[in-house]
This record gives C-alpha cells, structure tokens and sequence, in this order.
C-alpha cells in the first residue's frame, strides 16, 4: 500500500548513473504500451464508437476527448506531487504505472460496453486518467535516473517507441475491426502487459527513503500548478514552445480518422486499413526522426537546432496533407510530420530534463511540463470543430485551413524553443 510521506526532507538527489541497455529496453517496452493503449482510442476507437451511436456527428468526438482531457489536466499536478511522496516497493513511479494501467484497462471496458454519448464520455475520463498517468510516470522516471550524457538517445528510443505504438495499434484494430469490444480491448491489454513490467522487472531503487516532505497543504497543492518563469526562464520559455507546437499538432490529429475518410471517400470503419498502410512508412519516419534527432543532438551537445528542424517539418508535411486528395499526398504528408513528430519530441524531451528546476520534485515539473502538452489536447478538440466549419460546403469539413493552422503554430513553437531557450545549446 502506498503511503504520503511526512518525514524530513531529502536535500540532494543521488547521483545518476548510465542506464544498463535492458533498463533502456523495458523503458521502451513501457512507452510503448502507454502510446497503444492511449492514442488507439484517441485516434480511431473512439470516433469508430461514437460514429456508431452519433452518426454524422463528428463533433461529438471533440467534445469527449476534450472534455477528459481538461479533467486530467487539472489532476495531474496532483497526481505528480503523490508521486513524489509515494513509498512502495514498485518505487515512486512504478506505483503510478501499475495503478494507472488497471484503471485504464477498465475504462476502455466501460467504453467499449457504453449504450449512450455521455456514458462513453465518463469511461474516457478514467480511461484518460488511468493512461496518461502511467505514460507520465514512464517520462517521470527517466527524468530521475538517465543521466545529460544518455538524454538525447533515450529520449530519442523512448519517443520513438511512443510514436510506434499507435501505428501498431492502429493496424491490431484493423485486424479485430468486427468487434468494438476487441478493438478497445486487446491495444489496452498489450499496453498495460508492457507497461506493468517496468515496475516489476526493475523496482525503482531506494524509493522508500529518497521522498520529498513538504506537507501537503492547500498552498502546497496550488503552488503544484505552477512556477515562477522570473526565476527559470528557459523552462518557462520551453514550456511556451512546446505548448504552442503541439496546439499546431493536436489540431491536425484530432479530427485524423475523419479527415482521411473525407478525403478518399472511404467509410469510417475502412479508415483504420489505409492508416495502418500509411502507419508502416511513419513508423520507418519516426524511427529515423527520433534516432538521428536525439543521437546527434547527444554527439554535437546541440539540442535547439534540431527542436526548430523538427518544427520544420511538421510545417512542411502539414502543408502537403492540407492540400492533398490522393493517397500518395497524404502519404507524403503524413510521413514528413511523423518525421517531424519524432524529431521534436525527442530532442525538446532531452531540453526538458536539463531544465527542470528541481529534481527532487521531478513529479510536479514534469506535470507542469505536460501542461505544455496536454491543455493543447484539450482545447484543441474544442476549437478545430470551428475551424473545420468555416467556409465548409454542405458535409465537406474545412480541413484545409485547419491543417494550415497547425503548420503556422508549429512554426511558431520552434522559434520559440530555438530563439529564447539559453541555458541549452
């Protein structure tokens, strides 16, 4: 049973050592399962769900994604401070994971099972909630043990396994497309499979003793929501960039199953095949993105440049896919942004690490970094049903100016990180 700590407070943290190249594989593994089990019904279960109960409707799907997304945005600074004071024997963040994934696994059931709208938007609540807290303890983690010199690497494996995940995912819902049930169910078993075994196989050492002790008091909990940008400027100025970047991104995923059905004249339930099909060259991008991104980004000790290349060609693969009516351009498209993807996120997560302004609350920065991150997918479904109706005739949706948006905000994150973050080469 995990427990608050209230004992006095450990002042320094211990050192880090490099991470042993199985630790990197069930890092990976772990990552993995989080994206599966979260992006799956993000990007197909839950429009294939809710085209069932709502046809016609699309904006239905914005409207419960975002809505469980702005729930767990106000809970998971929460959840990062427990983190930090939780004992047990599976270590401060292997708990998160273990109890994330259960309840996770749940909500997908409930999801799956749900006769009403707002009876599936309940179930994603907690299934929001149970996954993204286990993915975060995934990122968590390796803001405590890797050390500078691994950063850039591991954050570029890890990344790269997060961007694998929903492409497979994808393809394992396509195989299993007659039953709803098994579409929600077997990407959610596969992912807390991989993720439970972090914890298990590698038990967070001297996770009992290593607990910070301010007490949590309602002045405690507030100050978890934020931080003082005066004082840690390069955090605040990432925080900015990463916020804007994936505002730019959420927009053009949100709304991903339905843009792709409109735009080849396809069905709902047959988009999940042509996605899988696109999946397998962005898992080829990615790899590639995420690899040389965050491995040269450790050899040349240069992590800005490669965060604005990233934003770069997102643009670009946005551009391409706002335009494009044929498969072979969404190809095109999709593949840069999958690159571009993998390329921000891993080296901007290796930047994260370097600046967080305290260590030994890792649980709360972290949280506060994944603000940057998840108020974008929050407010994103709430606003790109307005963008897609400006200028839309009859049933076809505007997704041209909303592709367009997102380049321009993308753009603008990478300048961002480029131009005002110092402390990071």
């Amino acid at each position: 049973m995990a427990e608050v700590s209230l004992e006095p407070a450990v002042l320094s943290t211990p050192p880090l050592r490099r991470v042993t190249r199985s630790h990197v594989a069930l890092l990976m593994a772990a990552s993995f399962g989080g994206s599966i089990a979260l992006l799956v019904p993000l990007t197909y279960a839950l429009a294939l769900r809710i085209s069932e109960l709502a046809p016609d409707n699309e904006e239905v799907l914005g409207y419960v994604t975002g809505t469980a997304q702005l729930i767990y945005l106000a809970l998971s600074p929460l959840i990062g401070m427990w983190s930090d004071r939780t004992r047990s024997r599976f270590g401060r963040r292997g708990t998160f994971m273990l109890a994330g994934a259960a309840l996770g696994l749940v909500a997908l059931l409930l999801v799956a099972a749900a006769p009403t709208i707002p009876l599936i938007g309940l179930g994603w609540v907690f299934g929001m909630i149970g996954w993204a807290t286990a993915g975060g303890a995934v990122q968590t983690l390796q803001a405590d043990i890797v050390p500078e010199e691994q950063r850039g690497r591991v954050s570029a494996l890890t990344s790269l396994a997060t961007q694998i995940g929903p492409v497979v995912g994808i393809g394992i819902a396509y195989v299993v497309s007659s039953s709803t049930l098994l579409v929600f169910l077997v990407p959610g078993a596969i992912g807390a499979v991989l993720l439970v075994l972090l914890p298990i196989l590698r038990p967070e050492a001297g996770s009992r003793e290593f607990v910070p002790a301010t007490r949590m008091g309602a002045k405690e909990l507030f100050a978890g929501f934020v931080f003082d940008p005066r004082k840690h400027p390069d955090f605040g100025w990432n925080w900015l960039g990463r916020f804007v970047f994936f505002l730019g991104l959420y927009l053009n995923t949100t709304f991903g199953t339905f843009f792709y059905a409109q735009r080849l004249d396809l069905p709902v339930r047959e988009v999940a095949g042509v996605v899988a099909s696109i999946g397998i060259l962005g898992v080829l991008a990615a790899a590639v993105g995420a690899i040389a991104g965050g491995f040269l980004s450790d050899k040349l000790r240069r992590r800005r440049l490669f965060s604005f290349i990233g934003a770069a060609l997102f643009v670009a693969g946005a551009c391409v896919d706002a335009f494009a009516h044929s498969l072979p351009r969404l190809i095109v498209g999709t593949v840069l942004m999958q690159l571009a993807i993998a390329v921000f996120a891993a080296v901007d997560q290796a930047i994260v690490f370097a600046i967080l302004p305290d260590r030994t609350q890792a649980g709360r920065y972290m949280a506060v970094v994944a603000f940057a991150q998840k108020i974008p997918s929050a407010v994103a479904p709430l606003i790109a049903p307005l963008i897609i109706t400006i200028g839309a005739a009859g049933a076809e949706k505007n997704y041209t100016l909303l592709y367009l948006s997102g380049a321009v905000l993308a753009l603008c994150g990478g300048l961002i990180v480029l131009c005002k973050v110092k402390s990071v080469r």
